[in-house]
This record gives C-alpha cells, structure tokens and sequence, in this order.
C-alpha cells in the first residue's frame, strides 16, 4: 500500500501464498472478509477440494501452516511475526503434535492464536 518493502511485506506474501497452497485458489475473500464472517468458517471448508482430506500427521501439519499463514496476513504489519519465528515453527513443530484436530479448527481460531499473538512479534 505504501510502496515501501519491509519484512512485514515478505511476511505477508508469504501467507498469502502459503493460504492459496492450501486453498487451491487466492485467499482474496478469506482475506478481505471481517473475522466476523469467519467466525464460524471451519478450515476443513477453505481447504482445496481437489485433494483428498488430510488425516493423522498430515491435518495437523496442515492445520500449523495455515495458522502461520493467517498470523503472516494480519492487516497490522507490527502484529506479524517475523519469518525467522515462521521458519522455527514450521521446522519444530512439523516434527511434533499441535494445535487442534483439523475438522474442528475454525479460521477465526486460527487466525487469532494466541501462542503465535504473544510470544514472537518483532517490532
């Protein structure tokens, strides 16, 4: 918007693509929609329906990824996190269990999780 890259716009582009991956199509409405409209929007949902759904390790690797592509989206740059805080977690936690069952996680969850929010905002 204001034609000066920042790190907070690589962040940015990053979970746009990293959503349209796993949407299948551009993140455009997700995106520009308030969290209120997605309040109830289930993530099994905005996946791409091309693919099968993923199951055991896979759901939750999935449902990391978007939770950082949505952390990486938010409309105040100072509030994204930094690509080194998405590089760690993609790394350590795709390795581990996390978050929440994939059919039960809602993008208005995802979107605000609180581990991301408090502990790795760069300033």
């Amino acid at each position: 918007m204001t034609a000066k890259v920042t790190e907070k716009c690589d962040v940015y582009s990053f979970g746009v693509v990293a959503l349209e991956v796993m949407m299948g199509k551009h993140p455009r409405e997700l995106l520009e929609s308030s969290s209120s409209n997605n309040r109830e929007l289930l993530l099994k949902n905005v996946l791409d329906k091309r693919l099968l759904p993923p199951t055991g390790k896979l759901s939750a690797v999935v449902v990391l990824v978007v939770s950082l592509a949505l952390s990486c989206t938010r409309t105040c740059p100072e509030s994204r996190p930094t690509m080194r805080y998405v590089a760690q977690e993609l790394s350590t936690k795709c390795a581990t269990s996390l978050l929440q069952p994939l059919w039960t996680a809602s993008i208005n969850k995802l979107a605000r999780d609180d581990k991301i929010e408090k502990n790795h905002i760069s300033y």
